[in-house]
């Protein structure tokens, strides 16, 4: 059962609004469709033919539609876009999917007619980074430019960096060895928002009628000090700092890393989440104005939260 967000919202539609889906049986997707329906929006999951993941039953069973479609069809996009308020990208992949999918699927919503727009960026703010400095971020940027020049109204959500991964993915917490490793400065306000958080404010922005150009949050803003006293009190046992060297010393591991790795096609190979760690401790890219107000029935978890739930 769905129930409309209980706290009227900028811009929001008097009557139920459709929203296209793409990407929605991945782990942001699949979360961003499930606050959708919560509040009250009709969720149309766009999907490649013969989809058999899990995740597709679980959208059937929120009462997702589920269109199976051509990605690399404008016309079969454009006939599955019709009709909506908003497409929202929560696609991942390399440049075939961030510039040339999405540049396919921003084609088929303004041949459709669709007012809105909310591309797949949910990061930190690359606008404020150099080109070179990330690959992933820049391809992003490079989409954006794009969807600059598109006759429709576009919204990108920046939430600094999925706090879930704190507990094992980034290596910054180091649960065994009871250190909070880091570059440069441990007072360096860092932006965390957990992904569920991220879903939540993305499923509000797509009903809004009124978003700006950029949305940011953070469902924390933490020094490096901060995540020490959190991961001390989620766990109960004292952590250190670990400070392996000045940002430019990440900067040299990330070069050599690259030049030793055969090339991937992967999308997170070591030496990428290297240089989003490195974008971070710079301080370039920290969010700022924060939109975390514009929602108020988000509750925002906090970064000792998502440390406590580590096994």
């Amino acid at each position: 059962m769905t129930t409309p967000a209980t706290t009227p919202q900028p811009g929001a539609s008097a009557a139920p609004a459709t929203i296209a889906l793409a990407g929605a049986t991945g782990d942001l997707g699949l979360r961003i469709a499930q606050a959708l329906r919560q509040r009250g929006a009709a969720v149309r999951a766009l999907v490649r033919p013969g989809n058999t993941k899990p995740e597709v039953t679980v959208l059937r069973d929120l009462g997702v539609e589920i269109m199976e479609v051509d990605f690399n069809s404008v016309t079969a996009l454009t006939q599955a876009c019709s009709g909506v308020a908003c497409v929202v990208s929560a696609l991942s992949g390399l440049r075939d999917v961030i510039v040339d999918g999405q540049k396919r699927l921003l084609d088929a919503a303004v041949a459709a007619g669709v007012p809105r727009f909310i591309p797949s960026d949910y990061s930190i703010d690359y606008t404020k980074l150099p080109n070179g400095s990330n690959r992933n971020l820049d391809l992003r940027r490079e989409f954006n430019q794009r969807l600059d020049h598109a006759p429709i109204q576009a919204t990108s959500v920046l939430n600094g960096m999925f706090a879930d991964l704190l507990t094992g993915q980034a290596p910054v917490v180091l649960f065994g060895l009871k250190r909070v490793m880091y570059y440069g400065s441990a007072d360096q306000p860092l932006d965390f928002t957990t992904t569920a958080n991220t879903a939540e404010f993305t499923a509000a922005a797509a009903l809004d009628l009124t978003t700006p150009r950029y949305l940011r949050v953070a469902g924390e803003v933490a020094t490096v000090r901060g995540l020490q006293a959190a991961a001390t009190a989620a766990t109960g046992e004292p952590f250190k700092l670990l400070r392996v060297g000045p940002v430019g010393v990440l900067g040299g591991l990330i070069k050599v890393t690259k030049a030793l790795m055969p090339t991937t096609d992967d999308v997170f190979p070591p030496w990428q989440g290297m240089q989003y760690m490195h974008n971070m401790f710079t301080g370039l890219p920290k969010l700022a104005p924060l939109d975390n107000a514009r929602y108020s029935d988000i509750r925002w978890t906090s970064v000792r939260e998502v440390l406590a739930t580590k096994k």
